[in-house]
This record gives C-alpha cells, sequence and structure tokens, in this order.
C-alpha cells in the first residue's frame, strides 16, 4: 500500500470516528440512561480491596472504541447501513435500577462469607446527561476471631488416627477470623487429603462446624465435627468410615489402536491390592493425558465389595498424523516484502508407544519492489519425542509428569547477495511439566555446524576490514549444552483471568571442548579448531517477563504486556558470538515500527553492505504493551507500543527506539490471523530521532505486519 494511500485511508477513518465520538449515548430512547460507571467505596477498612467486591455487582459496564460504531447508527431506522453499523459496533450498556439492589445483596453475601457480618452496602446514583455512574459504599461489618478449636470424631476404626495425625496441617487454627469461606477450604483440604489414606468417598460434606459464643462470653469457640453421614442424608445413614483397597484394574483402548499395552501399564499408578489413593488416580490420569496420542482419558471408581473398589480405565485415539501451516509476512514503506512460510507434518504414534515424529519445512523469502535483490532461506527439520526417559525405567518417576526425550536434527541454507550460509543442527534433551504451568527443557548436547560460501568480493573486503565483524561470519563448529524454563500461573489453554509468565533460556558453548585445547590443532587466526573448524565459546541468556489482564463482558478486553531482556559474551575461544546467536529487533512480534532485523545496534544505520537489513547485537531490551479488544463476531482490535533495540558493547537507554501502532485480528479460536500497522516514533539512527507525524507514512516511516497468534 502506498504512503499516502494508506494516509488518507487514516484521516478518514479519524474524521468518521470524531464525528461519531460526539455521543455514545444518541441511540438510547426516551428515559434510557447508560451505565458509564461503577464505584466501590469501602469506608471503614483498607484490608477488602474495591476490585475484589466490583465482580459481584451484577451490571457492568462496558466500554470499547466500537461503541462509536454502533452510535453512528440511526436507531430509528432498518437500512442496511444503520444494521450494518449496529452489528460491527458495540451497543450501549442500558443502566437497570433493578440491578442496584440486586448488587448490594450480593455485596453484602459475599463480605459474610469472606468474614465481614453485619456489613453495610449502600448505593447512589449520579447522572450527567445521559450517563449514569453508581457509587456503591461500603461499611465492612464486624470480625470474628477464633478462640480454641475442637474435634468431634467418630472413634471406630481407624479413621480417627488418621485425622488427628494430620491436625498439625489444619488451616483453621485458634487466632483466625472465622469466615464460611476458611471452612470450606478447611473442609476441602482435609477430605482431599483423608481420600489419600484410603478413605474412599469421603468428601468435605461430612465436616459440620459450630461457632459457639456463649459458653465462655467474648470467646468464640469453634468445633469441627465429622459425621458418619453426609450433609444431606440423615443420622440413620450413619456407616463406618472405612478404609478401601484397589481391586480390579481395568485398562480399555481401541482395538485399531497399534500401541504398547505394556507402556500403558507403566504409565499407570493404580495396582490391584493398593490402598485406594486419589493421588495415584490423578497421577495415573495426567500421565496418560500427557500422552498425544490419546484425545481423551477417563477413570471410573466404583465400589466393588464393602471395602474394595474397581478402576476402569479408557482411552481414546486421536488423530494420528496430519499437517500444521503458519505463515508470516511483513512490508515496510522502504518496499521491502517479507514472507515465512511453514509446513510441518506429525505423527503421533510412530513406533506404538507414544513416539511424535515431526517434519518441518520453513522459508523466509525477502525481496525488493521494483528491485531484483532478495534472500532467500530455506530449512527442512525433524523431531522425535519420547513419552518417556530413555534410559530409565517409567516407576524411577513417581510424579505427575514424566520428562521426554526429544531427537531432533535440521539444516538450513541461506541464499543472500552479499553470501551463502549453511547450518547444520542437532540436539538431544528432556523437557517435561510440573503441574501443567512450571515447563523445562534441557539439552546437554546441542551442535551446530556451520559453512560460509559465495561470499561477494565487496562483502569480503568490507569483512577484512573490520575483524569482529569478519569472525562473526567464519565457518565454525558450535558444541555445548542449553535449556529453558517456562512458568505460568495459569494452566488454561487460553486463560481468562489475570495472569503472568516467565521464561529463561540459557547457551553455554565450547566449555566442554576447551579441556581439550592441548591436543587440538590451531588455524590461521589462533584459535583451536575440530573437523577443521574453529569452535565457539560463549554464554547466552535471555528472560522474558509477561503478565496479562483480562477484563470487561466476558473477558472481552484485555491488556497485554512483556519485558525482555538479553545478553551473550564470547570468550576463549571466540573474538564475537556467532551469527545466529545474536540478538536482533524488529519484525511482527517485536519492535513493529521495523522490519525484522532492521533495528541497530543502538543508533546504527542500516549497513549498506546489506541488501537485506541484518542488524545484530549482543545485547537486547525490549518493552511491549497491548490493548486488546473485541470488535465484533470473530474480529478484535489492538492498540499497542513498543521500546527497545539491540546494542553491541553496552546499552545508552537514549538509544531506545520507540514506536505505536494498531492492529487487526481474526479469532478462529483455533487459530488467531493478524495484521499490525507499527509507526516509529523514536528512531535512533536518524539525525532528527524524534519522527514527526506528517513523517509517519512517508519512506522508512512506518511497516506492516502479517502473523499467526498473538504477539506475546
Amino acid at each position: 500500500m502506498k504512503g499516502k494511500t494508506l494516509k488518507y485511508i487514516l484521516i478518514l477513518l479519524a474524521v468518521v470516528m470524531s464525528a461519531a465520538a460526539c455521543s455514545t449515548t444518541r441511540t438510547l430512547s426516551e428515559g434510557e440512561y447508560r451505565l458509564a460507571g461503577n464505584e466501590v467505596n469501602i469506608l471503614n477498612s483498607d484490608d477488602v480491596s474495591p476490585s475484589e467486591v466490583s465482580s459481584y455487582i451484577k451490571q457492568q459496564p462496558k466500554w470499547s472504541p466500537m461503541l462509536y460504531i454502533y452510535n453512528w447508527s440511526n436507531p430509528d431506522s432498518q437500512s442496511f447501513m444503520n444494521r450494518t453499523l449496529r452489528k460491527l459496533g458495540t451497543a450501549p450498556v442500558v443502566f437497570d435500577s433493578l440491578q442496584v439492589g440486586m448488587s448490594v445483596e450480593n455485596i453484602e453475601k459475599h463480605l459474610e462469607h469472606i468474614g465481614y457480618y453485619g456489613s453495610k452496602v449502600t448505593s447512589s446514583v449520579s447522572t450527567r446527561k445521559k450517563n449514569v455512574t453508581v457509587s456503591y459504599d461500603i461499611e465492612l461489618g464486624r470480625q470474628f476471631i477464633i478462640d480454641s478449636v475442637s474435634f468431634n470424631v467418630p472413634e471406630r476404626g481407624e479413621f480417627s488416627a488418621d485425622f488427628f495425625a494430620d491436625t498439625a496441617n489444619v488451616t483453621v487454627r485458634p487466632g483466625c477470623v472465622l469466615s464460611e469461606k476458611a471452612l470450606e477450604d478447611e473442609s476441602a483440604r482435609s477430605s482431599a487429603h483423608m481420600r489419600t489414606l484410603g478413605y474412599y468417598g469421603f468428601t468435605k460434606n461430612h465436616f459440620r462446624f459450630e461457632a459457639d459464643t456463649i459458653t465462655i462470653p467474648g470467646r468464640l469457640l469453634l468445633t469441627m465435627n465429622v459425621n458418619e453421614y453426609s450433609r444431606n442424608e440423615q443420622p440413620a445413614a450413619a456407616r463406618p468410615l472405612r478404609k478401601y483397597y484397589m481391586d480390579k484394574v481395568n485398562l480399555s483402548y481401541p482395538k485399531d489402536l497399534n500401541f504398547r499395552e505394556k507402556i500403558l501399564r507403566d504409565l499407570t499408578t493404580v495396582h490391584p491390592g493398593d490402598l485406594y489413593d486419589e493421588n495415584a488416580i490423578n497421577t495415573t490420569y495426567n500421565r496418560l493425558s500427557s500422552v498425544r496420542t490419546f484425545s481423551s482419558v477417563s477413570m471410573e471408581i466404583s465400589p466393588s465389595d464393602t471395602n474394595k473398589v474397581d478402576c476402569n480405565i479408557l482411552v481414546s485415539r486421536s488423530k494420528m498424523m496430519g499437517f500444521k501451516v503458519n505463515l508470516e509476512g511483513s512490508v515496510n514503506s522502504t518496499g521491502l516484502i517479507g514472507v515465512s512460510p511453514q509446513l510441518n507434518f506429525f505423527h503421533k504414534n510412530l513406533l506404538g508407544g507414544g513416539e511424535r515424529l515431526t517434519l518441518g519445512f520453513k522459508g523466509n523469502f525477502q525481496h525488493m519492489i521494483n528491485d531484483p535483490t532478495s534472500s532467500n532461506e530455506f530449512g527442512i527439520s525433524a523431531g522425535l519425542n519420547f513419552p518417556r526417559f530413555l534410559g530409565l525405567p517409567v516407576s524411577y518417576f513417581k510424579g505427575e509428569s514424566i520428562p521426554g526425550t526429544d531427537i531432533n536434527l535440521s539444516f538450513s541454507y541461506q541464499d543472500r547477495p552479499e553470501y551463502k550460509r549453511q547450518v547444520l543442527s542437532t540436539s538431544y534433551g528432556f523437557s517435561g511439566n510440573i503441574r501443567k504451568k512450571f515447563l523445562y527443557q534441557l539439552y546437554p548436547l546441542q551442535v551446530n555446524v556451520v559453512k560460509m560460501g559465495g561470499i561477494s568480493k565487496d562483502f569480503a573486503a568490507m569483512l577484512h576490514k573490520n575483524p569482529s565483524l569478519k569472525y562473526t561470519f567464519m565457518d565454525h563448529f558450535d558444541a555445548g549444552l542449553g535449556g529453558s524454563l517456562y512458568y505460568t500461573s495459569s494452566a488454561e489453554t487460553v486463560p481468562t483471568t489475570l495472569y503472568h509468565w516467565w521464561r529463561l533460556s540459557t547457551d553455554l558453548s565450547g566449555n566442554v571442548l576447551s579441556l581439550f585445547n592441548g591436543i587440538l590443532p590451531y588455524d590461521e587466526t589462533d584459535g583451536h579448531t575440530i573437523i577443521g573448524l574453529p569452535y565457539s565459546q560463549y554464554v547466552r541468556g535471555e528472560l522474558t517477563l509477561g503478565r496479562t489482564w483480562r477484563y470487561g463482558r466476558n473477558n472481552g478486553q484485555a491488556i497485554a504486556t512483556r519485558l525482555l531482556a538479553g545478553a551473550g559474551y564470547a570468550y576463549g575461544n571466540s573474538s564475537e558470538l556467532p551469527f545466529e546467536k545474536q540478538f536482533y529487533s524488529g519484525g511482527s512480534s517485536s519492535m513493529r515500527g521495523w522490519q525484522a532485523r532492521a533495528l541497530g545496534p543502538g543508533k546504527s544505520r542500516l549497513n549498506t553492505f546489506f541488501s537485506i537489513p541484518s542488524q545484530t547485537g549482543n545485547l537486547k531490551l525490549e518493552a511491549n504493551i497491548e490493548y486488546r479488544f473485541k470488535v465484533f463476531w470473530m474480529v478484535e482490535g489492538a492498540l499497542f507500543a513498543d521500546a527497545g533495540n539491540v546494542w553491541s558493547q553496552r546499552i545508552t537507554l537514549k538509544d531506545t527506539a520507540l514506536d505505536w501502532g494498531t492492529g487487526v485480528r481474526v479469532n478462529l479460536s483455533f487459530l488467531i490471523m493478524r495484521i499490525d500497522l507499527g509507526i516509529k516514533l523514536h528512531d535512533p539512527s536518524r539525525e532528527q530521532t524524534w519522527v514527526a507525524p506528517n513523517d509517519w507514512f512517508k519512506k522508512d516511516g512506518f511497516a506492516v505486519h502479517f502473523g499467526v497468534g498473538y504477539p506475546f
């Protein structure tokens, strides 16, 4: 898209939005008001946050830029244009006074549930034109402190001894605040613990609590009663709380599923004759669910005798083979177009034991408009994952997750105007997770063999004048270890609430090889070599922190943030980091005002020796923030800002680049397609580093990116 055309389109959009922004209430009927906001004021304490209370308000305001589109329509017309505007836009929330009283009742019930008895909630409504704001003023009620806790437990059988052995872990103790929530949480914890000791069928409904404030005036005496019948039963239904043992353990799977049953049995931690243990049941379920050969796992526990239960395990097959396609693209105002397709084939049960084979092809093609200059990169890869730790029996691992083994092999070929590069890579390592929130990868062996060729005369002359850059682009052998740690506060595939995450990755190369320097030959640069290639020696690390807030109706709005820091250092047998291990900035998931590899290092201008951008550095800092909102149907919008750069030796904050932009996404549930327009604000490579608005859509002022999935 030409810069002028895009500029005119955005100006037109701004005019439309300005006209629409004149009112967000023009579509309301006579006597209707728009709910503009809710305010929560805690008058006598800071112990309860207004945000915690706000979620119990029945009617929530809704703001979106698409409110303006909706309010641009004519509510009295059913024309195609007006129907379209109302469908595309977001309707205002019409204030309902009846919901206010229900909200007051909701808040009072919640406060009592968390231990504030006799709280008073009053509401008031303020109106400005046709916008309403509702205020909820809260006086927290009285809290009661527990003075003593006693237990009333059935004496017959082993239950009493097992229960009292766990009283040190009871969460409701003297000095704690009495609340229904605390009592429910404790009954759930205690019953879950007892089910790990064999007490099948024992639940929180067997507990009943009595709070006594009369026997000793001014003191609260709490009694925890454990009954031999549940809350929905009569005392006549009482039966001894006994331990159960496993009887039959039946394993069923589709007859056409070519899967070795021994592996299934090894993954199962429930065996005939074992004491019933809910932890063992959950461990088996999670282990089998982690095998991607199965689409679902069901476990049914049923009594078979007075103190025995059967366990029936049923697994169903998933689709064994398939393809995955990914595509990213970008274009900037200088006329550089980039396309990155990726195609993967997978087989989920290659050897009959849940082994996953992945074959991949990826490319990166960059081309200048009206110019024969281009850069092409092709890559093929093969990976084989075993859902077990090769070399150790499954019985060695007691937890819900068993580390898998990964073997990878790849080859890539890069053809640029300045040079040609071939990279052969292989790795061997292990990966797994802990409670689906903490994921880890450890590769004790990572090897890259890099061969250069086709170096142009001009580029060779430039390398000869720049020794540090010359080392970056020479043949080398890279062998070491690496790994990554990833944590997320939410185990959901698509989190719907506030969550945060972090990722740490490291590479350490050349240290083992350096132990053999005494017998390794030298090359002309006085570096030690192996198989005729100098080996690389460096350390590299990257840390990423992310946090996302979701809010609004159906969590349709979100603010996502990310902070990234990376550093690499070459030493020993190396004077510079290998090119493929250096950091770069720009692209569809980085500084979106720039094309990939077109920013930095520091305030450096684009290296004229590279026809296609190839700016890299040893250090990287980047911060991103993005506001995401629902537009209509499957369409989402975004506003974002990025700050960051890469540096060669040391970070200079005044050389930080800034951009802002907007994007459109199509959310297909299983796939998110997006297009982002990034606009430069601060470009440290320019003489006038701050980019004026009238230069935003001129040459080298913006970039457009196409991608799959959210950028972070």
